[in-house]
């Protein structure tokens, strides 16, 4: 029964990726007979960090760019799952309208919005929501808030369509999630006298610590594989003036951090939050 899954990630998957780190390691041209491949060792990493400026200041955007979007997306979708799984007139439907993002976003139609407005942030009805009709700096100087918390909010706000659009498959988790929940344990506790909000952090938030290390591990794979990431660009610009070897290890080494991003996510998960609510 697991032959073909087996069969298909030896050949599709296993030995590609051996073959791209093969890559990474070696100065790569092409000729009439293929792919010619040259060892040269980690001469291609060391270029990217060291050398190549515009690397590292990618990277940078983009580490940045991952740490501030999962935890917006993954309480935006907490949020709206905690909505939709509401009964009320018409949930269905607004399901499917949460969830149509995920099926538009694989069409052609939108790649070509994004060549032309680069993302739906861009667009000028944001533009009037974060910048003329809300400014984020003047609430923050207002309320005296460290200038960390007033660039989040701006940044947040101002990408908040693209924070939402990425959502749609989270939120559908969370759902799962939620009427996975035995309806015993809200009987229960509403007998006891307890809270909606004692409800959601005494029983719900902790019956959704599983999904929600689901949810984390999916955005973080999808935001760091999305083709608007700015090392995901710059990698396959390499790969346009025929740098195989240096677009890989640029990607490898991206790749290589988002890796050890979840396993330390991980370790936190289990040695925190399942030792509590385990």
């Amino acid at each position: 029964f697991i032959a073909p899954w087996f069969l298909g990630f030896v050949l599709f998957f296993a030995i590609p990726v051996f073959q791209s780190v093969w890559f990474s390691l070696s100065d790569v041209t092409l000729s009439n007979s293929g792919l010619v491949t040259k060892f040269v060792g980690l001469s291609h990493y060391r270029y990217a960090l060291l050398q190549s400026g515009a690397y590292t200041a990618t990277l940078g955007t983009a580490v940045t760019s991952l740490l501030y979007q999962l935890p917006i997306i993954v309480l935006i979708s907490m949020v709206l799952s905690l909505i939709l799984n509401q009964k009320f007139r018409g949930r269905t439907f607004f399901r499917a309208l949460f969830f149509l993002p995920v099926i538009i976003a694989t069409g052609i139609v939108m790649d070509i919005l994004f060549m032309t407005t680069g993302s739906m942030s861009e667009s000028t009805v944001n533009e009037s929501l974060s910048g003329n009709m809300f400014n984020v700096s003047d609430v923050a100087a207002f309320l005296d808030l460290p200038s960390g918390i007033s660039d989040y909010a701006e940044k947040a706000i101002s990408n908040i369509f693209d924070l939402i659009w990425s959502s749609g498959i989270q939120t559908v988790l969370f759902i799962a999630g939620l009427q996975s929940v035995p309806s015993s344990l809200y009987e229960a506790s509403r007998v006891e006298g307890a809270t909606k909000w004692e409800e959601f952090w005494y029983i719900t938030f902790p019956m959704l610590m599983r999904t929600m290390f689901l949810v984390v591990v999916f955005t973080v794979i999808e935001l760091a594989s999305s083709n608007s990431n700015e090392v995901i660009k710059g990698g396959y610009d390499q790969f346009n003036l025929m740098e195989y070897g240096i677009g890989t290890s640029m990607l490898w080494f991206y790749f290589l951090f988002v890796g050890i991003f979840i396993i330390l996510f991980f370790t936190v998960y289990r040695k925190v939050f399942l030792k509590k609510w385990g």
